[in-house]
This record gives structure tokens, sequence and C-alpha cells, in this order.
């Protein structure tokens, strides 16, 4: 084990690695490695095992909410019958306006948050969801703005 490696337990790398990226997802191995003090190649080998493990799913961007005044942002709670919950959680990861999905407690499975262009985009949605078997209710509050 390299002597850089052994100040940190791999979890431990592997959770600074994950806050270093979620504040810069563009961020080099470089930069990684020299803002934990570690060497390039073992950010690099932690990366590689996080991608191929799943833990880390892809590598987005994050846009800053007043960016597109025209898109229609909404969250929406899903009531669920019965047993259903993770089919109706598979078909709504595959609708690209879910921007994320979460399960909760209460009176609400499911909440999703949805963005959409525009308002028919918007519409379409929530009728597609509506008609996801397993979906019983929903609740949709568009969201005006952010304060």
């Amino acid at each position: 084990m390299r002597a850089d490696v052994a100040k940190y337990t791999p979890d431990q790398l592997d959770r600074m690695i994950i806050a270093h990226l979620r504040v810069d997802g563009r961020a080099s191995l470089s930069t990684l490695a020299q803002a934990m003090g570690v060497a390039r190649g073992t950010v690099q080998n932690r990366l590689d095992r996080l991608t191929a493990t799943g833990t880390l799913m892809g590598f987005t961007v994050r846009v800053r909410e007043d960016y597109d005044d025209n898109a229609v942002h909404a969250v929406m709670m899903i009531e669920v019958v019965g047993k259903s919950t993770t089919q109706v959680i598979r078909k709504l990861r595959g609708l690209p306006e879910v921007h994320t999905l979460h399960t909760t407690n209460g009176n609400w499975d499911l909440v999703a948050n949805i963005r959409a262009a525009n308002l028919n985009g918007f519409d379409r949605v929530l009728r597609e969801v509506r008609m996801i078997d397993g979906v019983s209710n929903s609740e949709t509050s568009l969201l005006l703005s952010s304060v």
C-alpha cells in the first residue's frame, strides 16, 4: 500500500472524491489528487471502482435554477397501489423529465421533481405518470421561484 493512501481508508477516500466532484464534476484527476494529498493513480483507481460498482452513475451538469425561465419545474407526490412500487419507480426513471425521485413516508409513497421544457411537455409528463400501472393518486405543485 502506498504511503499516501495509508492516511485514508478506502471509504474515506471515496467519500472525499465524491464530495469534491459534487462541487466540481469536471475536476481533473490531478486536481482531485492534489486536493486530497494522494497520488493521481490512486484517484483514478478509486474512480474506476466507484464507476464499476455503480456508486457513481455518471457525471452531469448543474445549471442555475433561473437559467431557463421558460422551463417548468414541479414537485409531484405520488401514491402507489400495493406492492407495485418497484415497477412504478422503474417506469418513472424512464421519463427524462423526472429529474429526481425519492421514496418517502406519510400520505405519499414517492416524490418526483419534474422539469419540462414548456407547459405542453409538462402536461404530457403528468398524463404519462398518471397512466403508469400502480399509480393510484398524485398531487403536483408548480415551483414558481427559488428563494
